[in-house]
């Protein structure tokens, strides 16, 4: 596993611990769900790298427009996680995979593979947690947008009837 950019996106956010923690938290799912799916290791260093980074445009659109649309961020997150990893050294090819899965991530219709996927589903995780969803709603995107045997599985851990 490459240098992942942890540090990086914690000086972004600063003393914002929130989004702080919601990054490592997608980061913790996305990784298990790579894992559990058998993915090879450059799609897995996309995953780790996509989902640490994936909402890093949230300040620069506060500072910019003084709001955090997931529009506003889809526009500024790339360009700012295509520095912070060309800083790292980190290759071509996986800054540019990063950079249109981050680009594009509350936009669903652009999900093009299993990486995306994966950042997809486990950034819903931590958000129906965080916002605390109704089981009906999160079993309802699930059914619409999840994909993975281990995501599913998780999400329907998290949310079986007792």
């Amino acid at each position: 596993m490459p240098t992942l950019p942890i540090v990086e996106m914690t000086g972004v956010f600063g003393n914002d611990r929130k989004r702080i923690d919601h990054a490592v938290k997608v980061f913790g799912y996305a990784t298990a769900i790579a894992e559990m799916e058998s993915m090879d290791p450059r799609t897995r260093e996309v995953v780790a790298i996509s989902s640490i980074l994936h909402d890093i445009g949230i300040k620069e659109c506060e500072r910019k427009y003084n709001n955090s649309s997931w529009k506003c961020q889809e526009i500024e997150g790339p360009p700012m996680a295509r520095d912070i990893l060309a800083q790292l050294g980190v290759n071509e090819d996986i800054i540019e995979r990063v950079c249109f899965i981050i680009g594009h991530h509350h936009s669903f219709e652009y999900i093009d593979d299993l990486d995306f996927q994966v950042l997809v589903e486990a950034d819903f995780i931590v958000n129906a947690s965080e916002k605390e969803l109704d089981r009906d709603t999160v079993m309802d995107f699930a059914e619409k947008y999840f994909r993975t045997v281990s995501g599913k599985k998780i999400l329907g851990k998290m949310y079986e009837q007792k």
